[in-house]
């Protein structure tokens, strides 16, 4: 009974330092990727910088590039998982669905600012615009609106203007909270017809 204690503990502490590693480098990562192209970036560097040796990156990630898809991947199932509460189907059911993932990417404005303004990762935009595509794309067939408009053109406007708008965010170019951006951009999206339009009142 004490071995099998002893050794759920020193499981325990293994998965907190495994954890920890791994935040580590991460947090390094997105510093560096904010100060330098990324080509330029070493696995010596984010070593140093996270306080691990090469041998600790090397135990997680693959390469620079395996470090730079993982962050990616994990940024984006947060970003859709904050668009998508409760296990709802359509971007954006609601307002505070919106303002929630607003809020999520003010708090993570670090990664996302470096990535989009980093050139050395060039291939990030396209993926987020990706993701919005999508998602817009899925939320225009279970509307069933806007049937006289071509979808294509209207789901990549939406899309690009979306890119615009976390782009406008996350680089602290607006002067607008994420609330106020929020509220702008449901209206717009109430007006264009994306989102479910409130009955009258009787």
């Amino acid at each position: 009974m004490f071995n099998q204690e002893n050794g759920a503990k020193k499981e325990l502490l293994m998965d907190r330092r495994i954890r920890k590693s791994r935040e580590a480098i991460i947090e390094a990562f997105i510093l560096l990727i904010a100060e330098k192209n990324f080509e330029q970036i070493t696995i010596n560097e984010i070593a140093e910088r996270a306080d691990v040796s090469r041998g600790t990156v090397y135990l997680h990630y693959t390469d620079k590039y395996d470090l730079l898809d993982q962050c990616i991947r994990t940024h984006f199932v947060q970003l859709i998982d904050s668009c998508l509460p409760c296990g709802e189907q359509a971007l954006f059911p609601t307002e505070a669905a919106l303002l929630y993932t607003f809020q999520y990417l003010d708090q993570h404005a670090s990664f996302y600012a470096a990535a989009l303004a980093n050139k050395g990762v060039p291939a990030f935009r396209n993926r987020l615009q990706a993701v919005l595509l999508r998602g817009f794309d899925k939320q225009m067939d279970m509307s069933g609106i806007n049937r006289k408009m071509n979808k294509g053109i209207l789901v990549q406007f939406l899309a690009v203007a979306m890119t615009g708008m976390i782009e406008q965010l996350v680089t602290r170019a607006t002067p607008y909270s994420a609330a106020e951006l929020a509220e702008q951009v449901w209206a717009l999206m109430e007006r264009n017809q994306m989102v479910p339009q409130a009955q009258p009142t009787v």
